[in-house]
C-alpha cells in the first residue's frame, strides 16, 4: 500500500513538472525577438492560452484524482496500523467510499477543504474479530504440497473431562444405560476424540472444480501397552472427492449419509455424534451420489441421488474383513433426497425429504428387503433461535447407528449372524431427534436436544423369546442433552454439557448420566 500511495504521490509531481516546463517554454517563445508579425502572434498566442487552459484543467482534474486515492490510503494504512496492533477497541474510522467524487476548488487548496468529511464507518466486535481472523488467514504458512494445488491442514484437539452416573456401555461416549443393583460411576478424561483433517484443491476437469478432504481421529480402539485415556488408535473418520460445476455436484468416498445430513451440536460426542443408538442416522458409509441445484427467487432447490453400503450389523470376530449382509446381496443401498435450503447465510434453513431401498442377505440363506423414509429440518425461530432435526421409519437399518448394536459373544457369534440378525432386519423401527438452538450472541449459545428409537414391541418381544442375544439387546432407548457453548475466539471453544440416557430392555428400564467439560483448541 505505501508503494502505492509513493506512485500516486509521484505522479502528482510528475504533472506539476511538466506544467512549470510547459509555462516556461511557452514565455520564452512569446519573448523571441524573431517573432512573426503582430496579427500572427497574436493568433498564436489565443491558440496557446486555449492549450495552456485546457492542460491547467487536465492536470488540474488529475491532482484532484491522486489526492483523492493517497486520503484514501491514508485511511486504509491507519486501518491496518491498527489491526496490526491489535487495538483491543477499534474506533470510529472515517472511510471514503470508492468511487465518490471529491469537490475540487483549487489546485492549492489543503487536503481539508477538498472534500467534505466523511461519513465515520462503526465496525462491530464481530466483524472486527472475522476481519483479524482473515489476516490471520493470509499471513499463516501455507502447507507445502507435492502438486502445485495448495493444501489445508484443520483439525481440533479436544480435551474432555467425564463424569458418568449409573452404569453406560462405553465410559468415552456412553450410548445406552446398564441395569445393574450396585451404584456404580466414573470419572476421567479422554482426549481420543481429538480430529485432524486434510484438504486439497485440484485442477479443473471437464470444467469442474476438482477438491478432497480427509479426517482422521484416535477413536480406532485401545492400543496394547498402558490403555489409558491417551492411549488410541488412528481411525478413518471421512474421505471424500467433489467434481463441482456451477448447478452440478458428484461426490464419492467415505461420508455423512446424505439422506441424514445434520446432526445435534455437541462437543462431548464428536467420536460418535449426538444420539448415537437414540435416533440419528449417522454412521459413514462408503458412497458415490450426485447432486443437482435448481436456483429460485428466495431458495435453492436440491436433488441428490446416489448408492451407499450399509456396515455390517456386528463387526467380524475375525482379523478379515468379511462382507456384510448388504454386500453378501450384490446390490447397494439406493438412496434419494429433495431439500429446499435458503439463500440468506445469516438465518439458513433447510427442509428435506429422503427415501431408501436395500437388500440384505444373511446365512441360510435368507433374503431380505429393507428401506424407510426420512424427513430432516433446519429452521431459523425468531433471530436468535434455531430448531432442527430428523424423523425417520423402516426396518433394516440397524447399520446405520440410530439404534442399540448388540453385544455378541465369541461363542454366539455364529447363532447371532444367521438368525438374530436376520430377525432384527425384518422388525420395523422408527425415531429421530430435535434440538433447539438459542445464540445469546456470536460467542456464547445453549443447547437443548433429545433423541429416541424404538422397535415394533410385539415383534421384538416375539422373536426375542428363543434368543438370548436378543433378550439383552435394548429395543428402546432415549437421550435428553442440554449444553452451554462458550467461543471466546474463532480458534478456541469450552463447553459444559449434561447427557442423561435411558434404555429399555425385556428385562426392565435402566438409567445413567454424564457430565462433561470441554475444552477445544481449532486450528
Amino acid at each position: 500500500m505505501r508503494a502505492l500511495a509513493n506512485g500516486h504521490v509521484c505522479r502528482m509531481f510528475r504533472c506539476e513538472g511538466a506544467l512549470f516546463l510547459f509555462l516556461v517554454g511557452s514565455s520564452a517563445m512569446a519573448q523571441s525577438p524573431s517573432a512573426p508579425t503582430k496579427s500572427t502572434d497574436e493568433g498564436s498566442v489565443e491558440a496557446r492560452i486555449e492549450i495552456l487552459s485546457a492542460s491547467l484543467d487536465e492536470t488540474r482534474q488529475e491532482l484532484a484524482e491522486s489526492r483523492q486515492e493517497i486520503k484514501q490510503l491514508r485511511v486504509l494504512l491507519e486501518q491496518l496500523s491498527q489491526k496490526v496492533g491489535d487495538q483491543p477497541e477499534v474506533a470510529a474510522v472515517p472511510v471514503v467510499p470508492v468511487g465518490k467524487t471529491l469537490a475540487v476548488t483549487d489546485v492549492s487548496t489543503d487536503d481539508a477543504q477538498l472534500a467534505t468529511p466523511p461519513t465515520p464507518a462503526k465496525i462491530t466486535q464481530d466483524d472486527w474479530d472475522i476481519l483479524n481472523s482473515r489476516l490471520e488467514q493470509l499471513t499463516q504458512t501455507r502447507v507445502e504440497s507435492g502438486s502445485k494445488f495448495s493444501l489445508k491442514l484443520s483439525g481440533m484437539f479436544l480435551f474432555n473431562t467425564i463424569i458418568n452416573s449409573g452404569r453406560v456401555d462405553n465410559f468415552d461416549v456412553p450410548s445406552v444405560a446398564i441395569s445393574g443393583t450396585t451404584p456404580f460411576g466414573s470419572t476421567g478424561f479422554s482426549l481420543r476424540q481429538s480430529v485432524i483433517g486434510i484438504e486439497g484443491n485440484g485442477p479443473q476437469i471437464f470444467g469442474a472444480k476438482a477438491s478432497a478432504d480427509i479426517q482422521g481421529d484416535f477413536w480406532g480402539g485401545l492400543g496394547s501397552g498402558y490403555g489409558a485415556s491417551a492411549s488410541g488408535l488412528m481411525r478413518l473418520r471421512l474421505a471424500r472427492m467433489r467434481l463441482d460445476w456451477p448447478h452440478t455436484s458428484i461426490i464419492g468416498g467415505l461420508d455423512t449419509p446424505f439422506f441424514s445430513p445434520g446432526s445435534a451440536t455437541s462437543y462431548l460426542t464428536v467420536a460418535e455424534p449426538a444420539f448415537s443408538s437414540a435416533g440419528n442416522l449417522w454412521t459413514w458409509a462408503p458412497q458415490l451420489r450426485v447432486e443437482q441445484r435448481f436456483d429460485a427467487r428466495i431458495s435453492q432447490f436440491r436433488a441428490e441421488v446416489g448408492i451407499l453400503g450399509i456396515p455390517s450389523y456386528v463387526p467380524s470376530l475375525s482379523g478379515n474383513r468379511l462382507p456384510s449382509a448388504n454386500e453378501a446381496s450384490r446390490q447397494p443401498v439406493y438412496a434419494l433426497r429433495l431439500s429446499s435450503n435458503g439463500r440468506d447465510d445469516s438465518h439458513p434453513y433447510s427442509v428435506g425429504v429422503a427415501g431408501i431401498y436395500l437388500r440384505q442377505r444373511f446365512p441360510g440363506p435368507t433374503t431380505i428387503t429393507g428401506g424407510g423414509g426420512m424427513i430432516d429440518w433446519n429452521i431459523p425461530l425468531l433471530s436468535r433461535f434455531e430448531l432442527s432435526g430428523e424423523l425417520f421409519a423402516g426396518k433394516g437399518l440397524d447399520g446405520f447407528g440410530a439404534a442399540p448394536a448388540p453385544v455378541v459373544a465369541q461363542t454366539d457369534y455364529t447363532e447371532y449372524i444367521t438368525y438374530s440378525a436376520a430377525a432384527l432386519a425384518h422388525i420395523p423401527s422408527f425415531g429421530g431427534w430435535s434440538q433447539l438452538k438459542f445464540r445469546i450472541n456470536s460467542r456464547d449459545e445453549i443447547n437443548l436436544a433429545f433423541g429416541g428409537v424404538g422397535r415394533k414391541s410385539a415383534d421384538f418381544r416375539d422373536a426375542a423369546q428363543n434368543d438370548a442375544v436378543l433378550q439383552n439387546l435394548a429395543f428402546k432407548n432415549g437421550s435428553l442433552v442440554i449444553n452451554y457453548i462458550f467461543r471466546p475466539r474463532s480458534d478456541l471453544v469450552f463447553s459444559a454439557e449434561y447427557r442423561r440416557l435411558q434404555t429399555y430392555r425385556i428385562s426392565g428400564k435402566a438409567n445413567a448420566g454424564e457430565t462433561g467439560l470441554t475444552a477445544g483448541f481449532l486450528f
